[in-house]
């Protein structure tokens, strides 16, 4: 744990050191910085250790802060969902570059600009590194977490609003479970690749 704390240290005064010479060159105003992770760390949380499959906050709610040259409000701080697929068309647009369509993710500008609340109802997290194993996919929602597993019967359901630590299960809540899944699968169509222009009209 100590160690952890160390390299969070160290990550802190090293970004420090890249956004105090973006102010020395002049370029802060022109540039758009974004810190994040691919993923958190459990120090003991549901008796688990580093990193792993389960979709818990400690793991899958990771540092997102933002210091874009346009906020209307320094300092603030917003619940909207993010993911790390959205990270490419922010910056695209952010540039002025065109967004290619296939793209699963949708441009958060607006929200680190504090323009609008949110662009995202839900938000994917898969693990597939052990598809014969474990395989689960959950869906993240501003109130709810659903995870499901490849060829289970069981799940889990947690409301984040009033089960913050995530101890009570409520998969065994036939309404809420198919709620969720149906969210689920409209998020998982939501995010597959469009279809390619007609440009011959046949």
């Amino acid at each position: 744990m100590a160690l952890y704390y160390g390299m969070t240290t160290l990550m802190d005064k090293n970004i420090g050191r890249i956004l105090d010479k973006l102010d020395e060159l002049g370029l802060a105003e022109n540039t758009l910085v974004v810190f994040t992770s691919d993923h958190g760390h459990f120090l003991g949380q549901h008796g688990l250790w580093a990193k792993g499959p389960f979709h818990y906050e400690d793991l899958v709610r990771v540092p997102f802060l933002v210091r874009h040259p346009h906020q209307t409000q320094r300092g603030a701080q917003s619940d909207a969902l993010q993911s790390l697929v959205d990270l490419a068309p922010s910056f695209l647009e952010f540039a002025g570059a065109p967004v290619p369509g296939a793209m699963q993710g949708v441009s958060q500008n607006a929200v680190w600009r504090g323009e609008t609340e949110a662009v995202r109802e839900a938000a994917l997290v898969e693990f597939q590194h052990q598809p014969t194993k474990l395989h689960l996919q959950t869906l993240v929602t501003p109130t709810h977490k659903l995870t499901i597993y490849r060829g289970a019967s069981y799940g889990e359901i947690y409301d984040l609003q009033h089960d913050p630590n995530e101890r009570h299960n409520l998969w065994d809540d036939v309404a809420l479970r198919g709620r969720l899944l149906e969210e689920m699968a409209q998020a998982d169509l939501a995010r597959q690749t469009p279809p390619v222009p007609r440009i011959a009209h046949a």
